[in-house]
């Protein structure tokens, strides 16, 4: 395989399990180990045939695989265990003027033939508190997973996740290094502020924060700070809360970023504070909701390079997440069990965007963009290819400032526990 990265870190993780396997028939090492492969196949079509733009078109289409085994833990009070994850992904339709999809890496203008990466973390447990230090996919509201393309990211680090008390959630960790959704190697962590990737790296990203749910289970509430080392550092405050009323089920959704330049400034000025909310409501198989997004002070948005964010008008193409922008959303999704069809459900979202500062870009205008979402998924209910799923995403994109796009993506997601 091409393009494949097996570092000391990694080899060193794995070495160090070597000592646990010993002791797997008297423990759960093996007992609750598990064992997954998800394939996906994915189709991806942007089309920017519109604007005046060096590229008119991004159209690849690829294969990936992703191996997770995850070992229980060795016997006693402290537990030790291991985790090791390989990828690999595959170009079956490429072509030099049709890169850059994010699907798969490129070189020279031309998309690699395949790419892979194999990692492992040593994991340690005391009571309901896990350490991890090794190849590691976080999910948090400062640093969202971004599973969009053909293979997850991965970061190297360390982190803790303790659950001691019932409803409170408390992770914190430090991570190095990543290797990005079509990328095979260990790569600096990098900033983005809003719609721009800045040409500057950090040696560490940090985090710790926690999330609080009560009332059954409906109400949540979470607390998180996050620093990319000279580059910005932020606080994050949530609510979440969920309400039945008879029939309908009524959600809402709060969120609260401020973000400010730290350290050395790598990046320069880094001022910016995100405020959104989202209100829906639930029956029977039809949901509406609704969301609003406003960004205040100097810049945008502020976040890891390739990453998502839980902003509620962060969508498939854009983030409208630009300095004094401010934006709305009207989604509605249709679960088609309601007729007697389980497994197909349908979404259609329309996100409006407006007073966005674009002076540096020298436009003479107030940012304005729109972007529209169709959505139709079905997962598969019985028989051979059961839980296959199948999704198809139409997107358009219209601005007065950015690139207009529409684009189509059509993926397959198949996943079976091999053990």
């Amino acid at each position: 395989m091409s393009h494949q990265k097996y570092n000391l870190y990694h080899v060193m993780c794995v070495a160090l399990a070597i000592p646990f396997c010993a002791r797997a028939s008297e423990s759960g090492f093996i007992e609750d180990a598990t064992g997954t492969l998800s394939a996906r196949n994915f189709y991806f079509n942007r089309d920017f045939s519109g604007s005046k733009v060096a590229q008119s078109k991004s159209e690849e289409w690829a294969q990936g695989f992703v191996l997770n085994l995850k070992s229980g833990y060795t016997p006693g009070t402290v537990g030790f265990g291991v985790d090791t994850i390989g990828q690999w992904g595959i170009k079956l339709d490429s072509g030099r003027g049709r890169s850059n999809s994010g699907l798969l890496p490129v070189h020279d203008g031309q998309a690699a033939d395949e790419y892979s990466r194999a990692g492992a973390a040593l994991k340690m447990r005391v009571s309901k508190t896990e350490l991890k230090v090794g190849e590691l996919q976080p999910n948090l509201p400062v640093l969202l997973l971004s599973d969009n393309r053909l293979l997850p990211p991965t970061y190297q680090g360390a982190s803790i996740v303790t659950n001691e008390i019932e409803g409170l959630t408390v992770q914190a960790g430090r991570l190095n290094t990543t290797s990005l959704r079509n990328e095979a190697g260990d790569e600096r962590l990098q900033p983005m502020i809003a719609f721009t990737l800045r040409p500057v790296s950090a040696d560490h990203f940090t985090y710790v924060g926690g999330d609080y749910s009560f009332n059954n289970n409906r109400t949540a509430v979470g607390l998180w700070y996050a620093g990319l080392e000279d580059i910005y550092n932020q606080r994050f405050f949530s609510f979440r809360h969920s309400q039945p009323l008879g029939s309908w089920t009524l959600g809402g959704n709060l969120g609260y970023f401020d973000t400010q330049e730290t350290g050395r400034d790598l990046a320069g000025e880094v001022d910016n504070r995100a405020l959104y909310g989202r209100v829906s409501a639930q029956h029977g198989a039809h949901t509406l909701s609704v969301g609003h997004q406003a960004m205040f002070g100097q810049q945008g948005f502020a976040r890891v390079y390739a990453n998502l964010s839980p902003l509620a008008n962060e969508v498939t193409v854009s983030t409208f997440d630009a300095a004094d922008e401010k934006s709305w959303q009207l989604r509605y999704d249709y679960d088609f069990a309601g007729l007697g069809i389980p497994g197909l459900q349908s979404m259609a979202r329309y996100t409006h965007g407006g007073n966005a500062d674009v002076s540096t870009l020298s436009t003479g205008v107030s940012g304005s963009t729109w972007e529209r979402n169709l959505e139709l998924a079905y997962t598969i209910q019985s028989g051979k290819l059961k839980n296959l799923n199948v999704r198809w995403r139409n997107s358009s994109v219209r601005s007065n400032w950015r690139t207009d796009i529409d684009e189509n993506r059509l993926v397959f997601n198949y996943a079976m526990n091999l053990f």
